[in-house]
């Protein structure tokens, strides 16, 4: 697949993040990590990642604003687009060994999604999506599964940890759903989390606590490969109120009144 010049920068700064963050991922064992919050931190790799990211990105654009989990918000000259950029979905999972961790980079326009790339470097899978062009997994279309029954469906959440408030209507969500489907996985990487959805891998997932950096590129690789986009909360907006829910065409209206308890 040839993408536009913005997806192609996209895909080659992933890449080159993927590089580092792989070569550290070999050393985990070696990090300096400093605490950022309880059971959320941040590490040295993080950081240098999001570094080459932004490089790289406002690099080849200069004029686009930024968004950045480690780094915040900046505006650009360009008033209408922005990249939003997660350099390691997934940090916890890292620092423990474990290789379920990705890359995350949006490009939004106007307000909208336009563009997105979820990198899982530890295994080599870029998925990707431009509007009106499809998703992608390598050099794969991808597409949401074909699954019509909730019983023979598998879902993905992030379960709160900590302090998130959370917690307490996440459990109920258990309470409703798990009767009605074949399992719940929780693997500790939102986009990544997404991204599976978009593959038919899971068939759908919510979560009630994310930031923007987090679902950003998951929602239009989702919508690309067919799924559909909500948030959990009537009225509200993924992206801007951090909470979201997804799945194939087919089983996400019982998947939305299940976890909405109605």
């Amino acid at each position: 697949m040839i993408g536009s010049a913005n997806l192609n920068i996209m895909l080659k700064a992933a890449r080159k993040a993927g590089r580092s963050l792989v070569k550290d991922f070999r050393e985990v064992e070696n990090l300096q990590v400093s605490v950022k919050a309880a059971g959320d931190f941040v590490s040295r790799a993080d950081v240098a990642a999001e570094n080459i990211l932004k490089e790289e990105l406002l690099g080849a654009r200069p004029n686009y604003g930024w968004l950045g989990e480690e780094t915040g918000g900046q505006d650009g000259a360009d008033p209408t687009r922005r990249w939003i950029v997660d350099p390691l979905d997934g940090t916890t999972n890292f620092l423990h060994g474990l290789p379920h961790w990705a890359i995350s980079i949006a490009l939004e326009q106007k307000g909208e999604i336009v563009a997105g790339v979820v990198f899982d470097a530890a295994k080599d899978e870029m998925f990707f999506a431009e509007k009106g062009a499809g998703a992608w997994m390598n050099d794969t279309r991808i597409r949401v599964s074909g699954r019509h029954r909730m019983i023979e469906s598998i879902f993905a959440t992030g379960v709160p940890f900590a302090a998130k408030k959370t917690l307490p209507a996440t459990l109920h969500d258990f309470s409703r759903l798990l009767p009605k489907c074949a399992g719940v996985r929780r693997w500790g990487a939102a986009a990544l989390d997404m991204a599976y959805v978009a593959a038919g891998r899971y068939d759908g997932y919510w979560e009630r606590e994310v930031n923007a950096w987090d679902i950003a590129a998951g929602l239009i690789i989702v919508k690309e490969a067919g799924g559909l986009v909500d948030a959990v909360r009537e009225g509200h907006k993924p992206l801007e109120d951090g909470d979201v829910i997804v799945a194939n065409d087919a089983i996400f209206n019982e998947f939305v009144r299940t976890i909405r308890d109605r």
